[in-house]
């Protein structure tokens, strides 16, 4: 009774099901949880050393400002003339005051982050204003009685601007006699370190916190930390001579990660605190969802293996033998084989004849949309390739740093714009369908890039159709063709002159790209009509030599267009070559399923 059917099934689905999904279950977590604490050190520390990054740019700024003011001619003369002992006229006074303020407006609508200034003496007589309070503020005992230039969140009503900012002050010194007789007070907004402190959050429930010495918090809001978890981290992080680093807290039978990184501002701490049952919340979630489906899977063994035991048996074995011919690919000897199965049972009978249908759709499947499937995953992948050209990124990377050492900051900051959108057009990989208007955007991004490389060499010219803006369309089909455009113009010119045209007629999306290089051979040509009489949708992945970006381009448009695209080629030798693309876009089931694999 041990051997018989049922209970060999019962053991082998057992074997075979219930038992790897336990020991997955064990295994998979604690291989999630090493991976999960390995990448978030990782991730977390690399968010916290640019968040340092940003703090140093923006208290720089601030610095350059304060020092700006301080040694200006108009803030010595206003503090030269506030000092005197013998009273001096209103109007001077008045005059003074507002060559001070104009000053101060200058400084603070040229810089980018919002920040303003107020330069203040020591009886609180200020640019915008008096505070006869000056002495009761904690910023200011923050600046006088722990001798800190950079002091933590608060509200200043005397100085222009909205909302909570911290501060850098600078001593106000007369510069012929060094004696100090005020402050210069540089604002920035705290929302600029909030927000960016926001993106370093890790799990759910994790904090991120930029805290000084004695663990106050520097900008707005309420620590949720517990106190003892941030006491007792502090005191380790003073003591420790790394700048930055990871601690490990147990509070309350929880277990706290602590990451941690000095900053030479105002000796401020970034920290950043998550506990190990939320960073791994979903790990355990997994386990448990796999115990369950292990108990699950065991209970559904038992009742299979009652099941499945006797009449079944023989078609079965039969049918297994059938599928060993579909194993070694004789889809020939299945077929041939398959009518010596015979069973009364009708369930059999019809998996049997189920078997038999899918012989011939696998078959069929495998030598249609499989191999289509492999073709289109070569071109995709060879697209992904050429979507932005290693030596194209560093040529522009070049040209930054050429405008840079000549100065042209307009230049540098076009470019990067400019790079900075191909960047992000190029990384959305969520969809492989977009509007034609921004296929075009992307292309007068990369085209103004050749234009600032090449001046007055290259000639691009872009008319587009606005009725054309929101149609759907793949992809990166231009770019390949445009940098093919230019390289083969200059090859035997010392200029390139590119056409691109976008037009709607009727129900078609006509594309045109015109240049006047060196021209396409007939060889060329003959090849890629041979190839589509052929009907091979290019496997760009094979492709070497000339036009593989041509064929990449059109490779793409026919698997996703099918018969609804054409395009035809014309071109001269040392003439130029001209190139038109036609889509019929009232396509929605393609352009869906565009959008669903993207």
């Amino acid at each position: 009774m041990f051997f018989s059917l049922r209970n060999r099934l019962f053991i082998i689905f057992t074997c075979l099901l219930t038992i790897p999904l336990i020991i997955l279950s064990i295994i998979i977590p604690r291989w999630f949880t090493s991976i999960i604490e390995e990448q978030t050190q990782d991730l977390t520390i690399e968010a916290m050393d640019q968040y340092s990054l940003y703090i140093d740019s923006i208290t720089t700024q601030a610095e350059d400002l304060g020092k700006q003011v301080l040694v200006n001619q108009t803030t010595q003369q206003w503090l030269r003339l506030e000092k005197k002992d013998e009273e001096i006229p209103r109007e001077q006074s008045l005059l003074q005051k507002n060559q001070l303020k104009m000053l101060l407006s200058s400084m603070m609508v040229n810089n980018s982050n919002g920040m303003s200034i107020s330069v203040v003496l020591n009886n609180g007589e200020g640019a915008w204003g008096n505070n006869p309070n000056l002495h009761n503020l904690d910023w200011f005992q923050d600046f006088t009685i722990h001798e800190q230039r950079f002091v933590k969140s608060h509200i200043d009503p005397y100085m222009p601007g909205q909302g909570n900012s911290n501060s850098f002050i600078l001593p106000l010194v007369d510069l012929n006699t060094v004696v100090s007789y005020g402050f210069i007070k540089v604002n920035f907004p705290s929302t600029l370190l909030e927000t960016a402190l926001g993106k370093i959050s890790i799990g759910k429930k994790g904090n991120a916190y930029l805290l000084d010495q004695q663990g106050a918090n520097v900008l707005e809001g309420k620590i949720d930390t517990p106190k003892w978890v941030l006491k007792n981290s502090l005191s380790i992080i003073k003591n420790n001579q790394k700048q930055k680093g990871l601690l490990e807290t147990d509070y309350h039978g929880e277990k706290y990660f602590v990451f941690f990184q000095k900053l030479a501002v105002g000796d401020w701490i970034l920290v950043s605190e998550v506990t190990k049952s939320d960073l791994f919340s979903k790990v355990n979630i997994l386990q448990r969802n796999l115990l369950l489906i292990s108990a699950l899977v065991f209970l559904l063994t038992i009742v299979a293996s009652f099941v499945l035991s006797s009449k079944i048996v023989s078609p079965l074995g039969k049918l297994a033998k059938a599928m060993k011919f579909i194993e070694r690919g004789d889809f020939s000897g299945a077929k041939r084989f398959l009518p010596t199965i015979k069973s009364s049972n009708d369930e059999v009978g019809y998996v049997v004849k189920v078997f038999d249908h899918t012989v011939d759709q696998l078959k069929n499947l495998i030598e249609t949309e499989y191999e289509a499937n492999i073709r289109r995953k070569d071109a995709e992948y060879k697209a992904l390739l050429l979507q932005i050209n290693p030596h194209f990124l560093n040529n522009t990377l070049e040209i930054i740093g050429g405008l840079a050492v000549q100065g042209k900051n307009k230049e540098v900051m076009n470019v990067s714009i400019y790079l900075g959108r191909m960047m992000r057009y190029s990384l959305n990989t969520q969809n492989d369908v977009v509007k034609l208007g921004e296929e075009i955007s992307y292309i007068r991004s990369y085209t103004d890039i050749l234009k600032v490389r090449y001046e007055d060499a290259i000639t691009i010219d872009i008319v587009e159709d606005q009725e054309t803006k929101n149609l759907p369309m793949i992809k990166f089909i231009l770019q390949p063709l445009v940098e093919n455009a230019v390289k083969y113009s200059f090859i035997e010119k010392n200029t390139a002159e590119i056409f691109i045209k976008t037009k709607k007629i009727n129900n078609q999306i006509l594309i045109v790209l015109e240049d006047k290089g060196i021209g396409m051979s007939e060889e060329v040509i003959a090849d890629l009509l041979s190839e589509e009489t052929k009907n091979e949708t290019i496997s760009v992945l094979a492709s070497e030599g000339n036009s593989i970006g041509l064929r990449n381009v059109l490779g793409r448009l026919k698997l996703y267009y099918g018969q609804n695209f054409t395009y035809k080629i014309e071109s001269e030798k040392n003439v130029g070559t001209r190139i038109t693309l036609c889509i019929n876009f009232n396509r929605g089931d393609i352009h869906d399923e565009g959008h669903h694999n993207g």
